[in-house]
């Protein structure tokens, strides 16, 4: 049997951040690999995480199973957040994940369950686990229009007359804030137009939700998932606690199944309840009751709040360096972009060659597609990067 199976390609975020451990180099430079970094290059276990681990140390009496949908008091709390009040509680189907990955998986495993001839429709470009998804499950995806090569914004007019070649029961997949990995986003009157398309067309959106709190507020971030998911008859949400909670290793997301018909809640639970069983049978619980904790804590909550917004200071604080570096050094507002990107990545909209000439000559590792990680920088390497990038004449 094993001597059928295929190599499969490198992946290239993977495969990068291998070349950048074996670069024997001091002053080499990883904004690459999309973990929150702060100043001395390190990704702290956030202050309340900490507290919420002590405390739940002392009390939890028990490491029993929570069910096939996770704990319903996660789901309750993450829903809150990500939804507050937009949507009414008994219209949404809720699991526990294994990440923001899973969430994305199961939510691509019920479009394929419910209507097996759907097409996904992906901005160009998005986060390339995306793509590998669907068409590791045989799902046909259809790429729209997103960044504009010339202004590193959105192409929204593009955007818009792609997506409305999508028809009933298709699916459009959209990043609810932050986008990864060009890190330029959609204003909310764009949102507002693309939701009358979703309408027109009949497609069904999913928004894949994973840096909340990380572009411009916690409530910001969220304002375009609620406005969408308050307007259209069907919606998917995969949430993310890997980034805003700083959880990563710990596996921690929600997939949630909404429709204004709340007469069908039950059969979508049981649905997504049986993808669960099929897929990992019962979620991971430690990430997730620690994000429960905090949620439900005032003080805790209190806290990881504060913490959140001194890092997503820090990466606003980021872009406007680097873009002031850039811009004495060229004398040029080109890379003004910079600063108006948001969350942890932007899209330089250069050629691999000459992401490949930093790595070679600087010691900077980014995607190829040029996507880099803002907080992988700080107030020393700001200015190498900046003459990389004039030097590769960028």
């Amino acid at each position: 049997m094993f001597e059928a199976l295929q190599p499969r390609p490198a992946d290239g975020i993977l495969k990068l951040m291998q070349m950048y451990r074996e670069d024997p180099r001091d002053g080499k430079i990883d904004l690459g690999v999309g973990v929150y970094k702060d100043a001395n290059g390190l990704t702290p276990v956030m202050r309340a995480i900490k507290a919420a681990e002590h405390k739940l140390w002392e009390t939890q009496d028990t490491k029993v199973y929570t069910g096939l949908a996770g704990d319903p008091a996660f789901a309750d709390a993450m829903i809150d957040l990500v939804l507050g009040d937009a949507v009414p509680r008994d219209t949404i189907a809720a699991v526990a994940t294994p990440g923001g990955t899973g969430a994305v998986r199961q939510s691509f495993e019920l479009i394929k369950t419910a209507r097996p001839e759907a097409r996904v429709f992906v901005s160009d470009p998005t986060w390339p686990n995306h793509i590998s998804i669907l068409g590791f499950l045989g799902i046909e995806v259809a790429r729209y229009r997103y960044f504009d090569e010339d202004t590193r914004g959105v192409d929204f007019e593009g955007m818009i007359s792609d997506l409305k070649t999508a028809k009933p029961g298709d699916v459009v997949l959209l990043h609810g804030c932050c986008h990864n990995p060009t890190g330029a986003n959609l204003n909310i009157t764009q949102w507002q137009e693309v939701v009358s398309v979703l309408l027109e067309t009949g497609a069904v959106p999913m928004i894949d939700i994973a840096y909340q709190g990380f572009g411009d507020g916690l409530q910001e971030d969220a304002a375009a998932t609620r406005l969408v998911a308050s307007s259209v008859p069907e919606c998917l949400i995969a949430a993310s606690c890997s980034k805003n909670f700083g959880i990563y290793r710990e596996r921690t997301g929600l997939l949630m199944a909404i429709s204004q018909n709340a007469a069908a809640r039950k059969l979508h639970q049981d649905t997504l309840n049986f993808l669960n069983r099929q897929n990992y049978s019962f979620p991971p619980d430690h990430g997730a009751r620690l994000v429960t904790m905090i949620l439900t804590d005032d003080t805790l909550r209190a806290d990881w709040q504060a913490e959140l917004e001194e890092v997503r200071l820090s990466m606003l604080n980021l872009r406007q360096q680097l873009a002031d570096e850039l811009q004495q050094l060229s004398g040029s507002d080109r890379f003004g972009f910079l600063a108006q990107h948001r969350g942890m990545f932007s899209l330089l909209g250069t050629s691999a060659d000459k992401v490949d000439a930093m790595r070679e000559k600087n010691g900077i590792y980014m995607v190829a597609d040029s996507r880099m990680n803002i907080a992988g920088l700080n107030a020393q390497t700001i200015p190498v990067l900046a003459r990389a990038i004039v030097d590769a004449g960028i």
